[in-house]
């Protein structure tokens, strides 16, 4: 072997290594920069890693579930939950952080908890949102979405933009048009109206069917220079694999605040309730049967489903199989991120399948029919609020258009 082909093979392994390093190292660092943005600033003893996977809290103890209720089914909650936090960066890593694409509000608001400390005040303009009971449909959110900026030749229509107003690509893909840098974003749709000299596309970064993954992002910038290329116009794109990395260390984060409590109300023995039986008593509770199977209690005026009631059993609740056949029991389910004020909303779910329960002669157990007495439900309570509250230390408040979309799916 000639020392050219040693040094070829030298320095072909040297490449190799700086990749990996130098792979590591990017991900490392965004990692820390999705921790200090959304995490709080905590002492480190009172943080906790982050789970690998997102999955519904469970109790502990030996599961004796009953084989004919399906495997889907939330499991009530009694105690040992604890809503995990990942670990933030350090104060040093946390002011480097820099938002995909440079839209600053109108008026800065003051910085949420848990901002990071010692970020530029422009900077935290663009990476904090300014507000959680904003709309989301207000602006961009590089939080939460890959952000590529578009710059056409000259301005446009929202017409021009249809190909990509359509377009699926596997994640929630949104469109924002401004007609100048001074301008507030507006969310574009078909019909909308008027001229725009800057556009924004951005991309869900993760939900509950997970991660964007690499082809996803891929695609996203494909069709972006594509579309780009017919108006004509310039557009400026992040990292892919950045975001890919970005998009899963999101993901892991939501994980451990995504958090469902489950209270079943079920016949002692074979008993069971006919589904007709079921049905009046849960519509004269202020339910109704929804398309998803399950009956869903609507706020009156703002029209959002609070909580839901589903079968014990697998099948979902139709109209047709209420009047045919009859089921164990019933669940309650409140979903705690995509409910405002989630302490009440238990609080009334409680109430709820208390009625249900003395209605229908039945019993208020958790998932492996231990009866669910003040003392327990009083615990399910704290533990509501520890993820209400965790929630809104992550700049996540519960039912807001952000935690919808991250908790969507």
């Amino acid at each position: 072997m000639t020392s050219l082909q040693l040094g070829l093979i030298a320095g072909g392994v040297a490449l190799v290594v700086g990749v990996l390093i130098y792979n590591w190292l990017q991900e490392r660092r965004i990692r820390r920069r999705i921790a200090a943005t959304f995490a709080p600033r905590t002492p480190a003893d009172e943080r906790t890693p982050a789970n690998a996977a997102r999955v519904e809290p469970t109790l502990t103890g030996d599961d004796d579930r009953d084989d004919d209720r399906g495997a889907a089914a939330p499991r009530s909650i009694a105690g040992e939950f604890t809503a995990s936090r990942p670990q933030g960066g350090d104060a040093d890593d946390a002011t480097d952080f820099v938002a995909p694409v440079d839209y600053a509000p109108q008026a800065p608001a003051p910085a949420p908890r848990g901002a990071p400390a010692g970020l530029p005040e422009a900077a935290m303009a663009e990476a904090v949102p300014q507000s959680p009971s904003a709309p989301r449909s207000a602006q961009p959110d590089p939080d939460i979405e890959c952000v590529i900026r578009v710059q056409p030749a000259s301005p446009v229509t929202a017409g021009a933009l249809a190909a990509g107003l359509h377009a699926r690509v596997g994640k929630p893909l949104r469109w924002f048009g401004r007609s100048d840098p001074a301008a507030p974003w507006q969310l574009l749709r078909a019909d909308t109206a008027g001229a725009f000299s800057e556009l924004a596309a951005c991309l869900l970064l993760a939900d509950r069917t997970g991660a964007a993954t690499r082809p996803v992002i891929d695609r996203f910038v494909r069709l972006a220079g594509e579309l780009t290329a017919t108006l004509p116009g310039a557009f400026s794109a992040p990292d892919p694999q950045a975001e890919v990395t970005r998009a899963e260390a999101l993901d892991r984060f939501c994980a451990n605040l995504d958090v469902q409590i489950g209270l079943t109300v079920l016949k002692a023995g074979a008993a069971s309730i006919p589904g007709t039986r079921l049905r009046g008593v849960a519509e004269a509770a202020g339910f109704r049967l929804a398309d998803s199977g399950r009956f869903e209690w609507v706020h009156e005026d703002t029209g959002q489903v609070l909580y839901t009631l589903q079968n014990y059993r697998s099948e979902p609740f139709t109209a047709d199989n209420l009047r045919l056949t009859s089921t164990p029991g019933a669940v309650f389910i409140l979903d705690v991120p995509r409910v405002a004020d989630p302490v009440r909303v238990f609080d009334q779910m409680k109430l709820a399948a208390k009625r249900l329960t003395m209605t229908l002669d039945a019993a208020l157990v958790d998932d492996n029919r231990r009866p669910l007495n003040d003392n327990a439900l009083a615990a399910i309570r704290q533990q509501v609020e520890a993820t209400a509250s965790a929630l809104k230390d992550a700049r996540l408040d519960p039912g807001s258009p952000r935690a919808l979309a991250l908790f969507s799916g």
